[in-house]
Order: structure tokens, then sequence, then C-alpha cells
């Protein structure tokens, strides 16, 4: 996949005010194998523990012998070896019912998922750099980007660093709208409810995915931004494969301020 050269940088009216030197991260060829392993490395990292309570099913005494002339025995019963529990008792008589074992009443499950399980997926560091820059890279990819079906009339989002001290929304918005993106927003604004359970546990709409914000730091920007559904704001040095393909495809629309782009290059990040 061939890079682009040199990138332009524009206004927040959507003018062309100079052209900048694209990066050398931008220039790493398209490996969907890498980014997608490193997506799925993540998305895996995120899943929280879950499992059965250690003790659950084994709180119960379930002392009973198969010797002969033991006191609490059943030998000679004409019973099967399931380990029981004591109901109730008069001398030497027994009720016992089963218990603990699995396949009796309130025991122990046979195989239950263990919160204890160890669910961690490793990435080599230097493949992991590899599929951001290939990530990045593919950012300005115009074809890769119209594949994920994203709307814009500018191409790529490089944008002066005056973007990152927006502090109000609607500043955001009117921007937005200048740099050509009026109808992926609107595509961003609908939602639509969840088919099957997931609706009942917190994820009741599916939300379209809209551009990702490349910023220089912790700015103002980020809170202006978060309040626009669909949008995502990122620091250049915190930037992961999954913010950049989200679904492990690549190509997501990405406005990058300029700053964002000369701490790239200066600091030589993900190389």
């Amino acid at each position: 996949m061939e890079s682009l050269l040199k990138m332009k940088v524009l206004d927040l009216q959507g003018n062309k005010v100079k052209e900048i030197k694209t990066p050398e991260q931008f220039n790493e060829p398209y490996h969907p194998n890498l980014i997608k392993r490193a997506v799925l490395a993540i998305r895996e990292n995120k899943r929280q523990p879950y499992g059965a309570y250690p003790e659950a099913g084994k709180r119960q005494a379930v002392d009973i012998s198969r010797r002969r002339k033991d006191y609490k025995g059943s030998y000679g019963k004409g019973m099967s070896r399931v380990a029981r529990k004591t109901m109730w008792h008069r001398g030497s008589q027994f009720a016992w019912e089963g218990a603990f074992v699995p396949g009796t009443k309130g025991g122990r499950k046979a195989h239950p998922p263990k919160a204890s399980k160890n669910r961690k997926v490793k990435v080599n560091v230097k493949e992991n750099r590899k599929a951001i820059r290939s990530a990045l890279s593919a950012t300005l990819n115009e074809t890769l980007v119209k594949l994920r079906n994203h709307r814009f009339t500018n191409f790529p989002l490089i944008v002066i660093p005056a973007i990152e001290d927006l502090k109000k929304t609607s500043e955001v918005m009117l921007v937005l709208n200048k740099l050509g993106l009026k109808d992926e927003i609107a595509r961003t604004e609908s939602k639509k409810i969840r088919p099957g359970k997931g609706k009942f546990r917190g994820r009741k709409y599916r939300i379209k995915k809209g551009p990702l914000f490349v910023v220089s730091k912790n700015c103002p920007l980020v809170k202006a931004v978060s309040n626009i559904q669909g949008l995502e704001i990122v620091s250049i040095n915190k930037i992961n494969a999954e913010l950049l393909a989200p679904g492990t495809q690549a190509g997501r629309l990405t406005i990058y301020s300029e700053s964002a782009i000369e701490k790239l290059e200066k600091e030589k990040l993900f190389m």
C-alpha cells in the first residue's frame, strides 16, 4: 500500500493552509492479519473474570463410612457409594441424601467456569507496534476508509493545533461541518436496538463508529468530543490497534491534529 509523500493541513474552516511531510510510521504496508491479532488480543484482555464460587456445592458434611461395624456406616445396606449427608438418625438408623458430588441435589458442578483461569493474551512488542503502524497507514488509504462506509469530502484530515483548544461541543460540531463531515455525523447519530438478550444486559443499543480524534495531549477537546455519539478521542501516545481498526477492520476515518503528527515523528512512537 502506497502512502502519501505529503499531507495537507486544514484550518478550522476546512481550507488548506500548508503541507507537511508524512512521518515514517505511515509508510508501513497493510497487514490485516497483524491488525486482527492485535485487536483480538486487546478485546480478550478486556474480559472480566467470571466463575462459580470455588466452594459452591462442597459446603456439606458427607462423612459416611463403607466399613463393617462403623457407627455411621452404610455397610450391608444395599446402597450405592454416592457421597451423602445425614438428614436424621435414631441410634444407628440413618436417613441420608446424596450431596457434594456432581449429579446430586445441591452438589458441586463437574466442570464449572473458574474465575482463577488466566485469559490474558500476549502479543510481541514489535509485532504490536507493527500492527499499530499498519493501522495508522490504513487511515491514509482512501479506499480502505470508504470500505468502512465513512462519508467525507476532505481526505486526509490533518487540522491545525488550534482544534485542541475547542472547549464546547457546539464548536466541535461547527468545525466538523466545515471539514465536510456533516453526512458522517448524521450517520453516527442513528442507533438501533440490539437483537437478542444483550439488550437486557447494559448493551441495549448498537451505535455506529464515527471518526477518531487523535491529539497530542490531554486537552479541552477531550471533554467536548465525548458528548458526540460515535466519536472517540485519544492521545497519540495512547493509541492502539482497536481504536484505529474497530472490529479488526482497518481504515477508520481519523482526524489528526498537526501537533499530534509532530509528536509522532519527533518521539519516534511505535517504531
